[in-house]
């Protein structure tokens, strides 16, 4: 005989085994009214003994307390988003708060505005925006202050409507640039991920090691987010001899670019090297391995729930939270053709 389905417990389960009515149950839940330590003790021994766990949304009905955050993304799904999202929740969570993620259907603005008018018609006690990309400025931009929202990216700007938590790109950038230039690379290549808003932090931090070295600055190559992308416009820099050393907006534009290398007959790294950004799982088990900016989008994503926790329960939060990715240094780098016999001649 199957037993039936077991019949998860509410309050007037707890008000019937601690011998208390239900309205001190949720005076004991809400800590809205004062309620005798007995009284207290008995209903968290039912809670224990039940494994009653309060429902979230009706808490905050009865207390006032908003005990809902809201997310907003143009994508789930990517890695950067994903594990952002994944670092929000994780605190929220520990911090008592429930999450719901409104996704951005497109970048038409009326989608946008759907998207908000999603937002302020549930009872939110706040906001983070991925800004990761247009869609997610723009959205950020149009929000109400009167809402407690924190924006969340990987790249500065210039300009904050709200507290925001970014990674910088911008500084990565630079410096994988420069490590591919130390390496004997007469210059670097780019091929980039669409911009946020007018040019990304990569693309800047690149160009201007670039300059700063005295180094050509090469065209910039722009490409999607995936790797079919990054072999597409890769064959470009495969069929060029004088390509050597490339910085990929992201991982996946590296795998696809290093596809393109092969089938090219070009050996990554003798004959070219190639840097990714984000350090992606697979990653490291490429092969060649993956020399890649490691991103660590989960603390990021805690980092900008903490300022927002901030944000609604002071008033305030510290305006910028900002950390500087760092490069972790694998097979798919190094000095470029002749390097060695040159330096041996020396």
């Amino acid at each position: 005989m199957n037993n039936p389905v077991e019949r998860r417990p509410v309050i007037a389960d707890v008000a019937r085994v601690a011998g208390v009515s239900v309205p001190t149950v949720s005076r004991v839940l809400t800590g809205s009214v004062p309620v005798s330590e007995e009284k207290r003790a008995l209903v968290h021994a039912a809670i224990e003994a039940l494994r009653y766990r309060p429902n979230a949304a009706a808490r905050a009905l009865v207390s006032g307390h908003r005990s809902m955050i809201a997310i907003v993304a143009v994508d789930t799904t990517r890695y950067g988003y994903a594990q952002t999202m994944k670092g929000i929740e994780a605190s929220a969570r520990d911090a008592g708060y429930i999450v719901v993620v409104v996704v951005v259907e497109s970048a038409d603005p009326a989608a946008q505005q759907a998207a908000i008018d999603k937002v302020l018609g549930q009872s939110v006690a706040g906001v983070v925006v991925l800004e990761f990309d247009q869609v997610g400025v723009a959205v950020s931009e149009a929000l109400p202050l009167s809402i407690p929202t924190v924006s969340v990216g990987s790249a500065r700007r210039r300009s904050n409507r709200h507290p925001r938590a970014y990674l910088d790109d911008q500084a990565a950038a630079t410096a994988a640039t420069n490590y591919l230039l130390e390496l004997g690379h007469r210059t670097v290549h780019h091929l980039a991920i669409p911009p946020m808003s007018g040019r990304v932090g990569r693309e800047l931090g690149w160009q201007r090691a670039l300059v700063a070295a005295g180094a050509p600055v090469p065209a910039r190559l722009d490409a999607g987010y995936d790797p079919a992308s990054g072999y597409d416009v890769g064959r470009q820099l495969a069929a060029d001899p004088e390509v050597t050393a490339v910085l990929c907006g992201n991982d996946e534009l590296a795998i696809g670019l290093m596809r393109a290398l092969g089938e090219a007959g070009r050996a990554v790294p003798d004959d070219v090297s190639v840097v990714g950004f984000d350090d992606q799982p697979y990653a490291a088990m490429w092969t060649p391995s993956l020399t890649t900016v490691v991103q660590d989008f989960d603390h990021l994503g805690r980092r900008a729930f903490a300022q927002l926790e901030s944000l609604i329960r002071t008033g305030s939060a510290p305006r910028v939270w900002r950390a500087t990715p760092h490069l972790v240094i694998r097979e798919s780098s190094g000095p470029p053709p002749g390097a060695e016999v040159l330096t041996a001649a020396v």
